[in-house]
């Protein structure tokens, strides 16, 4: 199949906007709790629609009097954390446009996208973020942004008292400003190559998605659900599912740090989790480590090969007698326990940012938590295809959700449209002319429609490697395979214009002391010492050459190195949504791939 598109569920009037959503809630007789922050002791308080809506209309006249006029750019710098959908919704209210920003980003990280979205003012959480805004000033005239508020410090109440003066027949005119056609949010693509450009969102993406993606998954966001958010509020990703909760009046708790997510999981029991495949892998290999370094090694790994079969045959129709009774076994000895440590409550994941693979889809299912992968772009407000659990293939993305389409062009790239897309790029309309074709958004992804309109996701378009001999290699294949493995970290496939495939990988330091325990190597060996013994070579081949079955010869890896390093956003190796930036791997490991090829005829 060429083109799939699911007609909307819903319709929203020109004249609405994201606020919208929030004002729906308040209006139940239910009175929804949107939110839930832990408390002095601990705890976890929810916090009403009516509650949330009060301070939302406090900050944006507080907002308002300070000077931030409709349509005015407001940067929003901190940690995921309540406060900050607090402060997006309170922009909204004030008729402003909120710019996300990581809080980890780098001074001339922050100047690009203040400076380029033209912002007035900017929410940071703490001094130390306040500090790198200031940094950003000196580097690029930033001298149109007036104010810095802290959230940690005095800047919130000082909105709140500020606004005091605002009437509310101002800020309802503020309000109900902006259409469905106006920018909600320019948010700035985490640059795996070049300098970020700005996605503008609009308010139609989020209330029309939003909507329509409540009324295809209501098993999983709905009232009286609760998830808890762990990934960046500054990710579309997690930005979307925190509108999308407020629009079916599902509860969020937040987690700063993923330190505390395990702790946190266990004393929230949330019903949902929005996840990236990073978190799956971990989840299971720490899991598998334990049993491990307990002893229980083989229970586990049989577990795990029951839960995929399980899967696989409920998936088929038709779970075997004996499948059932090893499956209700393991429920007890092992799936119990891994359910318990994400709360005991979990029945769906969300999973997106990246392919999760078949072998963690099926696993995942098999121990009674449903993975729903989806597939989407800064671009498309995060979802343009999502597996539902009534619709679910797993190893797909699902199909386009109610209001857009999917069309696969002929050199294999997933075009779409629909009511995910933006509107364009920001002050870049060279940009935007050249992302559209038709009507349709480039998405740079390749990919296959099966027939019943389920999409696999199959490479990145601009990551193709083309060998010297013209074999194009997508790297994706062999890396998700080699990535799957305990002691690996990152997988970077290597070979463009060059005689053979070759792969960089770094080892997970995390899981290093338990492996050199099980192959009774000292406790103090480094990454660098641990690379060079027999031990680790020949698992790696063994991954390798597992990898390599899945291709052909011409595209099979024929060389690895470890590298000593693991590839992090903090080394500038991965986007703070966790994709690797291939460009700069290349650009700092060049001696080592340049050693890989050098004299070499493999």
């Amino acid at each position: 199949m060429r083109e799939y598109s699911v007609p909307p569920l819903v319709e929203s009037p020109l004249e609405t906007n994201t606020t919208d959503l929030l004002l729906e809630q308040a209006a139940k007789a239910s009175n929804p709790a949107l939110f839930s922050v832990r408390a002095a002791d601990d705890t976890w308080q929810p916090i009403t629609a009516t509650d949330f809506l009060k301070d939302v209309r406090l900050l944006a006249k507080g907002f308002a009097a300070s000077g931030i006029q409709p349509g005015d750019r407001v940067g929003i710098m901190a940690r995921t954390r309540y406060e900050w959908t607090l402060v997006d919704f309170a922009l909204w209210f004030a008729g402003a446009v909120s710019v996300p920003i990581y809080e980890t980003s780098s001074p001339s990280q922050v100047a690009w996208i203040l400076g380029d979205s033209g912002a007035v003012a900017v929410v940071v959480e703490a001094a130390r973020h306040e500090n790198v805004v200031r940094q950003a000033g000196v580097e690029e005239d930033l001298d149109a942004v007036r104010n810095v508020w802290q959230i940690d410090g005095s800047g919130l109440d000082e909105l709140r008292t500020a606004g005091a003066a605002v009437s509310d027949a101002e800020l309802e005119a503020r309000r109900s400003k902006a259409t469905l056609e106006d920018t909600a949010t320019i948010i700035y693509t985490s640059g795996t190559t070049g300098r970020p450009k700005g996605c503008e969102l609009t308010h139609g993406n989020f209330v029309n998605l939003s909507r329509n993606a409540a009324l295809a998954v209501p098993e999983v966001c709905r009232e009286g659900a609760q998830t808890i958010m762990f990934l960046p509020l500054a990710h579309v990703f997690a930005r979307f599912i925190s509108v999308l909760c407020v629009t079916a009046g599902a509860t969020v708790a937040h987690t700063p740090d993923v330190k505390n997510l395990l702790p946190d999981l266990q004393s929230y029991k949330p019903s949902f989790l929005l996840v990236v495949p990073r978190v799956f892998e971990k989840v299971y290999n720490s899991s598998m480590l334990k049993a491990e370094d307990g002893g229980k090694g083989k229970i586990f790994h049989a577990g795990a090969k029951t839960a995929i079969e399980w899967s696989k045959a409920q998936e088929a129709g038709k779970i075997p007698l004996a499948l059932k009774v090893k499956h209700a076994v393991f429920d007890r000895l092992l799936y119990g326990k891994i359910r318990t440590a994400m709360g005991g409550r979990v029945q769906y994941a969300i999973s997106g940012g990246a392919p999760l693979g078949d072998r963690l889809g099926h696993f995942f299912h098999g121990i009674g938590v449903m993975v729903l992968e989806g597939y989407g772009l800064t671009e498309t407000t995060a979802p343009i295809s999502v597996s539902t659990p009534k619709l679910i293939k797993i190893g797909t993305v699902g199909a386009p959700l109610p209001g857009n389409a999917v069309k696969i062009a002929d050199d294999g790239e997933i075009l779409t449209r629909g009511v995910s897309v933006m509107k364009g790029y920001y002050k870049r309309p060279d940009l935007t002319a050249e992302a559209f074709d038709d009507g349709w958004f480039r998405t740079g992804d390749i990919g296959q429609l099966d027939s019943d309109g389920f999409l696999k996701i199959t490479g990145r378009k601009k990551e193709i490697i083309v060998t010297a001999s013209g074999k194009n290699v997508v790297p994706a294949v062999l890396e998700d395979s080699i990535r799957a493995d305990a002691i690996i970290s990152q997988c970077v496939v290597v070979g463009d214009q060059r005689p053979f495939i070759s792969a960089l990988v770094t080892l997970d330091e995390e899981a290093l002391p338990g492996w050199l325990e099980r192959h009774k190597l000292p406790a103090g060996t480094t990454v660098a010492e641990a690379a060079e013994t027999a031990q680790l070579q020949i698992e790696i081949q063994a991954l390798v050459d597992s990898a390599n079955k899945t291709v052909s010869q011409a595209e099979a890896i024929k060389v690895f190195r470890v590298v000593p390093t693991d590839f992090t956003e903090a080394s500038g190796h991965l986007t703070p949504s966790l994709k690797i930036k291939r460009a700069q791997v290349l650009r700092d490991y060049s001696a080592v791939v340049e050693d890989i090829y050098s004299g070499q005829k493999v």
